[in-house]
C-alpha cells in the first residue's frame, strides 16, 4: 500500500501547498508561475518512465503534449464537447496511438531510437499543418465562451491551475507506483542491460510498448488544458522541440529514475528559466544554458541532483524516491 509509505505523503505535502499557495490573497502572478512548473513536473516525470526507468531517450515526447492538445481543442471547438469529457478523451486517444507508435519504434535502441522519436514528431507536426480540420498552419482558435460553465474566463483559468495540480499529482503518484512494482522492476531490468533482463523472462517488448504508451497519457491530458487555456493552439507551439530538450535537462537535473529528482529539478529549472527570461543580459540566451547546463550535467554529475544528495546523505533513500 502506497499511502503507508512516507513518500505518499511527501507528495500529498507539495500538491497542497501548489493547491493553497497562490489562494491566498489571490496571487494569480505565483498561479501563473506554478503551472509553468506543474506542466514541467508533468512532463519530465513521464519522461523519466522512458528515460529513467527503461533507459530509453524520447527526444521527441513533446508530441504527446501536441497532440494532446489538438484533440481536445478541436473536440471543445468543432464538436463543443464539455471540457470534462474532451480532456479524458484527449489523453486516450494519444496513449492508443502512442501504443501504436511504439510499437514500431520500440524495435530501435539507443540513438536510433532518439532519432525516431525525432522523426515522429517532425512527421505529425507536418501532418497536422495541412490538415485543414485543426488549421493548418495557422492552428484553432477557441471562443472565451467556453468557460462560460465555471462562470467565466477568470474562474475557469483558476479551474484549469487546479486540474494541471491534479495531472500533476497523478504523475508524481503514478511515477512512484510504478517504480515500486513488479511492472518497474522490469523496466530498471531493462535499463539496465535489455538482453539479460530478456533471458531472466522480463516480456521486454510488451513492457517497453506499454510504458510508451503509459508516458503519453497524462502528457496529453496536460496538454489540453495548457492549449484551452491559451484559448489558441498552433503546431509551432504544439510540437516545439525545444520544450522535449528542456524536460531532457529537468531529469537530468533532478536525477533520472527518482521521482523526487525529476519534480525538484523541474521546479528549480522553471524558477531558472523564469530568471533568465526577465533578465536583460540573458533573456535571449535560455538555451544557450539550458546546453550549457546538459553538458555539465553529462559530464559531472551524471546522477544528477539525487545522486549527490544520496552520496551525502544515504539514510534520505529510504524516504525520498
Amino acid at each position: 500500500m502506497l499511502a503507508r509509505r512516507p513518500f505518499f505523503w511527501i507528495i500529498t505535502a507539495v500538491l497542497a501547498v501548489f493547491a493553497i499557495l497562490p489562494v491566498l490573497g489571490n496571487n494569480v502572478e505565483l498561479r501563473e508561475s506554478l503551472i509553468i512548473a506543474a506542466l514541467y513536473i508533468t512532463l519530465a516525470s513521464n519522461l523519466n518512465l522512458m528515460l529513467g526507468y527503461a533507459g530509453y531517450i524520447n527526444f521527441g515526447s513533446i508530441v504527446f503534449f501536441g497532440l494532446g492538445g489538438y484533440v481536445c481543442v478541436w473536440l471543445v471547438s468543432a464538436y463543443a464537447w464539455p471540457l470534462y469529457a474532451a480532456i479524458p478523451a484527449a489523453g486516450i486517444c494519444v496513449s492508443a496511438l502512442a501504443l501504436l507508435f511504439g510499437l514500431g519504434i520500440l524495435r530501435l535502441r539507443g540513438a536510433f531510437f532518439a532519432l525516431a522519436t525525432i522523426g515522429v514528431n517532425e512527421g505529425v507536426q507536418a501532418f497536422v499543418e495541412n490538415f485543414s480540420p485543426w488549421g493548418g498552419s495557422s492552428g484553432i482558435y477557441l471562443s472565451p465562451i467556453i468557460f462560460k460553465p465555471f462562470g467565466g474566463p477568470a474562474q475557469g483559468l483558476w479551474v484549469i491551475y487546479f486540474s494541471m495540480v491534479a495531472v500533476m499529482g497523478l504523475s508524481l503518484y503514478l511515477s512512484y507506483a510504478i517504480k515500486v512494482s513488479k511492472f518497474g522492476l522490469g523496466l530498471l531490468a531493462i535499463g539496465q542491460n535489455e538482453d539479460a533482463a530478456a533471458i531472466l523472462g522480463v516480456p521486454t517488448p510488451l513492457y517497453k510498448a506499454l510504458v510508451y504508451s503509459v508516458s503519453a497519457f497524462l502528457p496529453a491530458i496536460v496538454g489540453g488544458l495548457y492549449f484551452l487555456k491559451s484559448s489558441f493552439i498552433q503546431p509551432a507551439d504544439a510540437f516545439d522541440l525545444t520544450l522535449s530538450t528542456e524536460v531532457i535537462v529537468i531529469a537530468m537535473l533532478g536525477g533520472q529514475g527518482t521521482v523526487t529528482g525529476v519534480a525538484l529539478g523541474a521546479y528549480l529549472y522553471e524558477e531558472l528559466r523564469g530568471f533568465l527570461l526577465t533578465s536583460e543580459t540573458f533573456s535571449h540566451f535560455q538555451l544557450v544554458v539550458a546546453g550549457v547546463l546538459l553538458l555539465v550535467i553529462v559530464l559531472f554529475f551524471p546522477s544528477g541532483m539525487m545522486g549527490f544528495v544520496y552520496r551525502q546523505f544515504p539514510r534520505t533513500q529510504k524516504v525520498l524516491e
